[in-house]
């Protein structure tokens, strides 16, 4: 047995041929601080890999649909070589393996890190996108709670404002128009919900938002449709009849412009637009004209 550093330093030839097995077992010796600090610096360079291994490694790993796995590579780039260019390369596939396999947040996390850290790259339009994706691929049904499609609007709003020339812009438009359909969907759903109720005051509060913050969807035609039946219902007549003018000079062969008129109709009364209202105001951004 070893009793001290000289008896350690006349065995160090032997300890020189077996580095490994220093590695595995443990040392006997507590008194030798210094050789104690040399071979846990070894078991550290033995442990990293060059930048350029690991991020192809990674790549192979992508290609081949091992996704988990070439996460596991970019990110130990991330964590050996956190200053080198390939670390900035790994984080965006980090982004793009983790979108791929379904873990959302991950991909969220490192592609918002991605454009914090790198934001006049030439990928960091790409990496704004995949978080924008990340969140589209988790918007829920209208009758459930909408954040995820707030979010997505927020991201790609980013890409189109801060990369207007990327070819991403196109999509991300897309995956906008969307998310407002859902939460003007939304809208629709708890109005109708209050109007069933007779609530007509905070019916037309739902209604209203549709077609001042979602005049681009679908749901405007139901909407105003929807704010002839609550202002008649509740007497105020003259919004009735703006509502359904604005109504029939938009969608004039729609289905809900036929009910809101025969509703008017019924009451011997017709469609009139009055400029001085809000909804005379609003119209001019609704595209069905």
């Amino acid at each position: 047995m070893f009793s001290g550093c000289a008896a350690e330093a006349d065995h160090r030839p032997r300890f020189a041929s077996l580095a490994a097995a220093a590695v595995a077992v443990p040392l006997l010796l507590t008194g030798c601080n210094a050789e104690k600090d040399l071979d846990l610096s070894s078991t550290y360079v033995e442990q990293t890999e060059p930048a350029d291994t690991l991020y192809n490694q990674g790549l192979a790993n992508l290609n081949a649909g091992r996704m988990k796995e070439a996460v596991a590579k970019f990110e130990a780039v991330d964590q050996q070589h956190p200053y080198s260019e390939f670390a900035r390369k790994a984080l965006l596939m980090h982004t793009f393996a983790n979108y791929r396999q379904g873990n959302y947040s991950e991909a969220i996390g490192s592609g918002e890190r991605y454009v914090s850290l790198y934001p006049t790259s030439e990928d960091a339009a790409y990496a704004q996108y995949l978080v924008g994706l990340a969140n589209f691929r988790q918007i829920r049904e209208v009758t459930q709670d909408q954040r995820e499609s707030r979010r997505t609007i927020e991201a790609m709003e980013q890409v189109v404002q801060r990369w207007p020339d990327s070819e991403y812009v196109p999509d991300a438009q897309a995956k906008i128009r969307y998310a407002h359909d859902q939460l003007a969907g939304k809208e629709m759903q708890v109005g109708r919900y209050y109007l069933e109720r007779r609530e007509y005051i905070a019916a037309i509060k739902r209604f209203r938002g549709v077609v001042e913050n979602y005049s681009d969807t679908r749901h405007v035609e139901e909407a105003l449709a929807r704010l002839t039946e609550a202002y008649y219902a509740m007497g105020i007549v003259s919004e009735a009849q703006t509502a359904a003018a604005v109504l029939g000079h938009n969608f004039p062969e729609s289905d809900w412009y036929k009910d809101a008129y025969a509703l008017l109709q019924s009451g011997g009364l017709e469609p009139r637009e009055n400029s001085g209202s809000w909804l005379s105001r609003a119209a001019s951004a609704i595209t069905g004209s």
